[in-house]
């Protein structure tokens, strides 16, 4: 008998959506469907436990049970009611609503949510006069609610906290990059770890980590202590630990992973963090400015670094490391390509470069570039021509 196929939704950051279908086809995602920060797609409960456990550069997964269309808040109400909600939870369980409006009729994402939840309490009052409690920390069933203009789309969370929370980060430092996005840079540069790699600026280590589990093919959900389906009622944990234990798509990397950082404390973190994600093996790291950099660590490979750019540096200071960041790129990385992260056009200006290849990213509340330079092996008068 085929297995039953859903559809599910793979929410990640802007800028990330191609990287993350290229994830679920390889998984063996059907029917994909790329949006806006999200990608749907078809699959099993056998998939649903694979994307949470293997895609790097998803936020969560959802899938959803329920869609209808609604203008106000009693409409939204009786539809709720009138799911059978003893499918997915008891008088028992405990649940939690995290609503999303994007809508002229719905407001107050809040007053939704409350209404979503009093719609499902008052079903198992109706039927047991008992209902249900709410705990937003740890709920048995998390449930996501959409509405798109008069769309509502109810959803069940698969993965409780997002899952750019890989569970080996030990301590951070103050602007830490994300995960998914350290994940999706390295993604985007097309490195699986046929090369060394560089970030010499690696404040508390993520790119680092993320780039030695793909160099490896070690799942980014390994280490996380929990995911929501396992609450779910329909949880197969049988199917799950077979998933969960399968380490046939690990592969052994070959080359080495370097990183440096101008802070010891920063060094210090990256040390606890790459040591919590058992990669310690593969990475060497150093404390050290990149204008010390006499040599690269290896003849040949990738360097890929998010150097600071936030309000915290005084522009001639962040000039200044830019400058430096373009003039070490070019004296001692020959044969490298560099990927900078940055969203100020100016310190890019600064690195003195020509990019071969610009690509759009968001992190935090900032819209950034992604950039990749081509630094040739050559005599220093033939790099001169690649200078904007």
């Amino acid at each position: 008998m085929a297995k039953r196929e859903f559809t599910m939704i793979a929410k990640t950051m802007a800028g990330l959506e191609d990287v993350l279908a290229e994830e679920l086809t390889s998984l063996g995602a059907n029917n994909l469907e790329i949006g806006t920060r999200m990608v749907s797609f078809e699959g099993d409960l056998a998939l649903l436990y694979k994307a949470n456990i293997h895609c790097r550069t998803a936020l969560r997964i959802l899938r959803p049970v329920y869609e209808f269309k609604a203008k106000n808040t009693d409409e939204i109400y009786k539809k709720v009611k009138a799911m059978n909600w003893y499918e997915h939870l008891t008088e028992d369980s405990t649940f939690a609503i995290d609503a999303i409006t994007f809508s002229d009729y719905f407001t107050h994402s809040k007053f939704v949510a409350y209404r979503v939840k009093d719609a499902i309490a008052d079903y198992f009052m109706q039927k047991v006069a008992k209902r249900p409690s709410v705990d937003t920390r740890n709920p048995d069933l998390l449930i996501n609610f959409h509405i798109a203009h008069d769309k509502c789309t109810l959803s069940f969370d698969s993965s409780g906290e997002s899952l750019h929370k890989r569970g080996y980060r030990v301590a951070q430092t103050e602007a830490p990059l994300t995960e998914v996005l350290a994940a999706g840079m390295i993604l985007k540069t097309g490195w699986r770890g046929e090369s060394d790699f560089v970030d010499p600026m690696c404040g508390s280590g993520t790119l680092l980590i993320e780039a030695a589990m793909i160099a490896m093919n070690v799942p980014p959900g390994i280490y996380r202590q929990s995911f929501a389906f396992e609450k779910w009622k329909n949880f197969n944990a049988d199917l799950f630990e077979m998933i969960y234990n399968d380490d046939s798509g690990e592969r052994e990397f070959k080359h080495k992973i370097y990183g440096s950082d101008i802070s010891k404390e920063a060094i210090d973190i990256a040390t606890k963090n790459i040591k919590g994600a058992g990669v310690e093996k593969c990475v060497e790291l150093k404390t050290m400015p990149i204008e010390d950099y006499a040599e690269a660590p290896a003849q040949q490979g990738i360097l890929v670094t998010n150097p600071p750019y936030g309000e915290r540096i005084q522009p001639e200071d962040l000039f200044g490391l830019y400058e430096k960041i373009g003039e070490r790129l070019k004296h001692v990385f020959m044969g490298y390509s560099a990927w900078i992260l940055s969203y100020k056009k100016e310190c890019f200006d600064k690195i003195g470069l020509k990019p071969s290849k610009k690509i759009q990213l968001v992190n935090g509340s900032l819209q950034c570039e992604f950039r990749k330079y081509d630094i040739f092996a050559g005599k220093r008068n033939e790099a001169k021509k690649d200078i904007s």
